[in-house]
């Protein structure tokens, strides 16, 4: 049975790129919206990539920018300058 890659966001303008680059990155994804937040859910790994939200910014953006709209995540981190990923994989 898969473990669950999960993150919360808060669902405002600041996030909806990142939504939208999750959402075209990482297929499968589950999506439960809520008032304020958007929870993204991902059989074993949910990858946030820099490049997908740039092009959808269009600007550039660092990984460590999502921590302004995080709410919560699950699973291992490893995060880079090209992106943020959760995932259960050791």
């Amino acid at each position: 049975m898969a473990q669950i890659a999960s993150i919360t966001l808060l669902h405002n303008d600041d996030a909806r790129p990142i939504i939208e680059a999750i959402l075209a990155d990482n297929p499968g994804v589950r999506v439960l919206n809520m008032p304020g937040a958007v929870k993204l859910d991902c059989d074993d790994t949910l990858t946030i990539n820099r490049a997908s939200v740039e092009e959808r910014l269009g600007r550039s953006w660092e990984p460590q920018e999502i921590q302004l709209v995080l709410i919560s995540m699950a699973g291992n981190l490893d995060e880079d300058d090209d992106h943020f990923t959760l995932s259960w994989k050791h």
